[in-house]
């Protein structure tokens, strides 16, 4: 039989009125696919044949896992391949069925937490020998991890932070103090090398509840709201103030570890809730929606213009976004904050507010929000997202394509702002989730036609790898859709039109026979993309900490 499919797609019907009559006829003419017949078909049959998202979400809880594609000089992407590039999205087979708290990447090593908490390892950096990945560091219950040039450092759910060589012999010949036990008087030798990051002074309740690095340096913010740096590699100290502390040099170190934390004593009282580190640069927002950066500023990743006569800035130093919407009648504040490699991102919600001269019982629309994406830094490959090829870019630009959005919602029959959900940034490239209406509650009580629906996620910047999963090699300048993940399910289905990949959010499902509750996340590395299927401890992890105004303690 034949089926009319309408174009559905919200953003390209802004798009299409923004580009005219002529765009907008064409964007609604439909399309003809022809079917099969529907006859006989089941409840899940017809779903799975009348929607792209239904089958995406089906799929990504029938078969969980971890999709990489990008650079595989390292074996990274696919470890058991002698390909250079691995060019769109591939299932890496060793996490299959498994959901992982956290996934980090880089060119020449992998590294991922199961659901258990144990670190995994993979890659030539961590050994030319080892063809599949390991388990390496365990039983410390870690939650997420970040990577700096050659260490892995992972917060457990407890709030220590434990950072590891990336490489296996260094992990075998490295020291390895004695760890106490439960049973007195026993202690248990570790099998691989680790240093404990041990931040002083806290008080009573105060933990590290989240970390961020770059290259040569960690981020570390506690539960109170306070923040410390340290240098997280070997190779080299960090010396672009990305610690944030003037002055601080390999030669003007305090005693002890050379990885010991320093607080950002710039910081103290401005209750900071979200960090994020670039390879050299760091950001800080506080409760009142302020971003600090501070570290290298060459591309123009602090938000400042680049200065040659100072290309770092050492402290902490309040970026002003208020002059991004001179004359707008709106009032910003920033929500989220990302970076990687030479780029800044910046979420903003911005109220509409009454100007000097405006009556307010006179003016619609105030305190309606505005949810816009802004960058800054390095961009001759497209990763400040403005459609524009830009080598140094100071003051932050908006991304068109990421603000400004809005949708309706039909639960409480109102138009809301479409903000991001999360944005991963990686040395060249990024992609953000948006946090668009989903649905995933179809059951078999439900109609035949009520299919379940994701949130879209778009890409953009270099693409030298091949990391945007495009299957071309060209940069973009403007966010992108990316076709779905399991695109041979789609064309077993007959379809032959293009469909774009859309994020299965969470869930509580059946999964090997027992229930657990996951989600699918993006991951942007050193050239290297990922798609894996998510615990949800970490979310709950990020919610709680929200809930209490960016700031928690431990969890069990």
């Amino acid at each position: 039989m034949w089926q009319v499919r309408y174009q559905e797609d919200f953003f390209e019907d802004v798009t299409a009125l923004l580009l005219g009559p002529a765009a907008l006829a064409e964007q609604t003419t439909p399309t003809i696919e022809k079917y099969q017949d529907l006859k006989g078909l089941s409840k899940e049959e017809n779903r799975d044949l009348i929607s792209s998202q239904h089958l995406q979400v089906k799929k990504s809880w029938e078969n969980p896992g971890l999709y990489v594609w990008g650079s595989n000089s390292g074996k990274v992407a696919a470890p058991g391949s002698d390909e250079q590039f691995i060019k769109t999205p591939r299932r890496f087979t060793y996490f299959d069925g498994m959901i992982l708290r956290d996934v980090k990447l880089d060119r020449n090593f992998g590294a991922a937490v199961d659901e258990n908490g144990d670190l995994i390892q993979w890659g030539d950096t961590y050994s030319k020998d080892i063809t599949s990945p390991a388990k390496t560091l365990r039983g410390k219950n870690l939650v997420s991890i970040e990577i700096s040039r050659d260490r892995i450092l992972g917060l457990s759910s407890n709030g220590r932070v434990f950072s590891l060589p990336v490489s296996k012999i260094e992990q075998d010949e490295g020291p390895k103090a004695s760890e106490s036990s439960w049973i007195p008087f026993w202690s248990n030798r570790p099998t691989v090398s680790f240093r404990v990051i041990d931040v002083k002074d806290l008080s009573w309740g105060e933990s590290i509840s989240s970390i961020k690095s770059g290259l040569e340096h960690v981020l570390l913010l506690t539960s109170s709201g306070r923040l410390f740096s340290a240098a997280s590699g070997t190779e080299d100290f960090p010396s672009r103030g990305q610690l944030g502390i003037p002055g601080l040099t390999w030669t003007t170190r305090p005693e002890g570890a050379y990885d010991q934390p320093h607080e950002i004593s710039t910081l103290r009282g401005f209750d900071v809730c979200k960090i994020a580190a670039g390879d050299y640069h760091s950001l800080a927002v506080d409760k009142e929606g302020r971003v600090f950066s501070f570290g290298d500023n060459t591309c123009g990743q602090l938000g400042f213009d680049y200065n040659s006569e100072a290309t770092y800035v050492d402290a902490p130093s309040l970026l002003s976004i208020q002059r991004l919407y001179n004359g707008t009648n709106l009032s910003p504040k920033v929500t989220t904050v990302a970076a990687g490699g030479s780029n800044s991102f910046f979420s903003i919600d911005a109220t509409r507010v009454a100007g000097q001269k405006e009556d307010k019982s006179k003016q619609r629309g105030l305190g309606r929000v505005t949810a816009d994406v802004w960058s800054c830094g390095q961009g001759i490959q497209g990763t400040l997202g403005n459609n524009k090829w830009t080598h140094v870019q100071g003051k932050p630009t908006k991304i068109p394509s990421l603000s400004g959005l809005f949708e309706y919602d039909e639960e409480t029959y109102s138009v809301i702002p479409i903000r991001l959900a999360r944005l991963s940034v990686g040395s060249s490239h990024a992609s953000a989730v948006l946090d668009n209406v989903t649905h995933v509650g179809a059951t078999d009580r439900s109609s035949e036609n009520d299919t379940n629906w994701g949130a879209d996620v778009l890409w953009w910047g270099g693409n030298e790898f091949y990391q945007l999963g495009t299957g071309k090699r060209n940069n973009l300048a403007t966010p992108v859709y990316i076709a779905p993940m399991d695109i041979e399910a789609d064309k077993q289905k007959g379809r032959r039109e293009e469909h774009r990949f859309q994020i299965t959010p969470r869930k509580t499902v059946k999964i090997n026979g027992r229930r657990v509750s996951v989600e699918q996340r993006v991951e942007c590395g050193r050239g290297v993309t990922a798609v894996y299927s998510g615990s949800a401890l970490y979310s709950v992890f990020q919610e709680k900490s929200e809930a209490m105004g960016g700031h928690m303690g431990t969890i069990p």
